[in-house]
């Protein structure tokens, strides 16, 4: 069996490749040279090897010329990428998130209550993608004027086409646009600060292990713009389309949130598990990695499939049932190890409390599910188009 991430069939529907991988050929070598592992502990194991597994080439399969654009932490191995992660964490401590509680229930209310007004229409366009984007968009200080055009550019860039492994020239451009706009909007913030991310960034300073105290570079904050801009929103926006979908189909634990809203949080990390918005992580390795007998020599991509580890009988027990009950256990949803993503804490605020308006709001909701149309991003698992009703209002 072939494994093709920019396959617009297996988009629909990647889980039975991954089991076949799995029971068949955990260590799958592509004819184009590239290797993948599909089981959880595999998936695990690597992602705590940074020197062993570089991330300095990009994390996904295509070809990428990072020359070309600013250097992101997710494209950083140790020490680099220690450095910078110090620094932009600041923005993402559990004060700040918490803070935006408040914020966060006020926006996904206000979405909420107009998709109610005009009788339902598109939970992606009209919600998912809006909630996360403005979010994110408001910490990094983009003027609401320039949000929606940011947002459409950003959605663009993560379009592939099935003729791997170069990133179309539309999604191309998108990103010289972002990139112009990150710039400008960087120079301007320099100009005349204020209390946003961006401002914030370009003062903070960490003393290193030599006791030298250094501060981003712009090219570095660029980079987090860019990263942020785009991770920040993709993760949360597929989550929640996958949810109403999910919730759909699984009509008894929608009942069960909503007979206890506190079984929330563990049915995000349910949903991150059961349908994974991010499908794997790529990596290069720097010396030759064996495993179950089957080595990939030194210099080689190898994909991490972490959509493949979530659905692994080895480590779950009967994976492929949704399961919001299903209690602690090692996800891979938002990466492990020392690329964990900067961002988590703030997509579970943010997946949580949307989810608790919904079931406030529209717990008769329904999905046509005939019109659902999925995204073609080789490294994004979800919707693009999720058309909804929001059904009888709650009462009392």
């Amino acid at each position: 069996m072939e494994l093709n991430p920019f396959s617009h069939e297996f988009h629909e529907d990647p889980y039975p490749t991954y089991q076949w991988l799995r029971d068949h050929d955990p260590v799958y070598r592509h004819p184009d040279g590239w290797y993948a592992w599909s089981r959880h502990e595999d998936v695990l194991w690597g992602s705590q090897q940074p020197s062993l597994l570089s991330s300095a080439e990009g994390t996904t399969l295509e070809q990428i010329d990072t020359s070309l654009i600013s250097p992101m932490i997710i494209f950083m191995d140790p020490p680099r990428h220690d450095r910078q992660r110090r620094l932009v964490s600041r923005a993402f401590t559990p004060r700040a998130i918490n803070e935006l509680e408040s914020f966060v229930r006020d926006l996904a209310g206000r979405y909420l209550d107009r998709l109610a007004e005009q009788g339902g229409g598109d939970f992606v366009e009209d919600f998912s993608a809006l909630l996360p984007s403005n979010v994110i968009m408001e910490l990094i200080g983009v003027p609401e004027a320039d949000r929606d055009r940011l947002r459409v550019a950003i959605d663009t860039t993560l379009e592939r086409t099935e003729e791997p492994p170069f990133i179309p020239e539309h999604a191309f451009l998108a990103m010289v646009e972002m990139h112009e706009y990150w710039a400008g909007l960087l120079a301007e913030k320099r100009a005349r600060p204020d209390d946003r991310m961006i401002s914030r960034l370009l003062e903070a300073e960490v003393v290193g292990d030599d006791g030298v105290a250094t501060r981003l570079t712009d090219e570095e904050v660029l980079g987090f713009c860019q990263l942020i801009g785009s991770a920040g929103t993709e993760t949360v926006t597929k989550l929640l389309a996958n949810a109403v979908v999910l919730f759909q189909r699984n009509p008894d634990e929608w009942r069960a949130v909503l007979a206890d809203p506190s079984t929330i949080p563990g049915a995000v990390e349910e949903i991150l598990r059961y349908w994974a918005p991010s499908q794997y992580q790529g990596r290069v390795c720097t010396e030759p990695v064996t495993r179950h007998g089957v080595t990939v020599p030194a210099g080689a991509r190898l994909l991490l499939l972490t959509g493949s580890a979530n659905r692994d009988e080895r480590a779950y027990p009967d994976p492929d049932r949704f399961d919001i009950s299903r209690g602690e256990h090692v996800a891979l949803g938002f990466g492990h190890g020392v690329h964990f993503c900067l961002g988590a804490a703030l997509a579970r605020l943010e997946s949580r409390i949307a989810l608790e308006e919904l079931a406030r709001r529209f717990p008769d909701y329904s999905v046509d599910e005939a019109g659902l149309e999925r995204v073609h991003m080789s490294n994004v698992h979800g919707f693009k188009r999720v058309p909804f009703a929001p059904g009888r209002p709650a009462t009392g």
